[in-house]
């Protein structure tokens, strides 16, 4: 008789809020921006570049409410003044002795500064919430179908030159050795991590998507060496976070951004606890059979 309770209480909870036309669209829309920052940040991690991409997706924000003011999409601002601080990175290296990591907390922190100034000051309808933290629940048809044609470019970018991105972020002196160029692919992938934290605004907004980009390839990290394993479980891990989050957030009443993250972070404690060959408790395991 529990086991039937049991099995009722479960359909409910996956079938319910499927019956509501704005849950299957907030579902689908962030499952692709799922498996997107999860293919992503497989590189993102074998890179080494979870700073960089807290720098792009924070950086994005002025981008936002500047393609508000001009009646352009957001995403076009987005995405220039994603590129834009990845270019400013570059030049400020270049150009002074001051450290990679600390010209990136400058730029990014100056874009997000720069973005909460003009939302104060350029009268408008944004809602400040909106940008921060996302709203897949209620994302319009022209944002869903921009999210698809990014979604869709970054996937084939990734995949025409997975190979030689790969090596480059393994190892980038070898890529150059080879005859491989290493200034596109770098520009490359940034290209794809600006068009990555555009997605990832619709759905968990800006403060929140540097967790899609870094958190899945992390947990993937923890539970395999090999890269393509360790792609698939990134996309798999983001998927499951991101469908279970929202349906958490539809049942608890919760911030739907904030509860994909969530799970997310659970995904990898439970990774960083129990991994077979690099969790906590297998590597006690070892010590003790010792």
């Amino acid at each position: 008789m529990d086991g039937y309770f049991l099995s009722v209480n479960i359909n409910s909870f996956i079938s319910e809020p499927l019956t509501h036309d704005f849950m299957r669209k907030a579902i689908l829309i962030s499952s692709l921006v799922a498996a997107v920052c999860g293919l992503l940040s497989s590189f993102l991690t074998l890179k080494g570049w979870a700073l960089m991409g807290d720098a792009v997706s924070h950086a994005v924000m002025p981008g936002v409410v500047v393609a508000y003011a001009l009646g352009v999409p957001f995403s076009l601002g987005a995405f220039i003044f994603g590129v834009g601080s990845v270019a400013l990175i570059g030049f400020i290296k270049q150009k002074s002795r001051v450290k990679e990591d600390t010209v990136i907390g400058l730029v990014f922190t100056g874009f997000f500064a720069l973005g909460i100034v003009l939302v104060s000051k350029i009268k408008s309808n944004i809602d400040l919430m909106h940008i921060l933290f996302g709203s897949p629940l209620g994302i319009s048809l022209s944002d869903i179908q921009q999210t698809i044609f990014i979604s869709i470019l970054v996937v084939l970018l990734l995949s025409i030159f997975r190979k030689d991105l790969m090596l480059y972020c393994f190892d980038p002196r070898h890529a150059k050795t080879v005859g491989i160029n290493v200034g596109f692919l770098h520009y490359l992938l940034l290209t794809c991590l600006s068009l990555a934290a555009v997605v990832g605004l619709q759905t968990v907004g800006i403060v929140l998507v540097v967790a899609m980009l870094i958190t899945p390839g992390a947990t993937a990290y923890l539970l395999t060496d090999k890269f393509d394993r360790l792609s698939l479980i990134s996309v798999l891990s983001s998927i499951v976070s991101s469908v279970l989050g929202i349906y958490l957030s539809y049942w608890f009443d919760i911030e739907t951004g904030g509860s994909i993250v969530l799970v997310q972070t659970f995904i990898f404690l439970f990774a960083f606890l129990f991994a077979p060959r690099y969790g906590i408790f297998k590597f006690k395991k070892l010590l003790s059979s010792k």
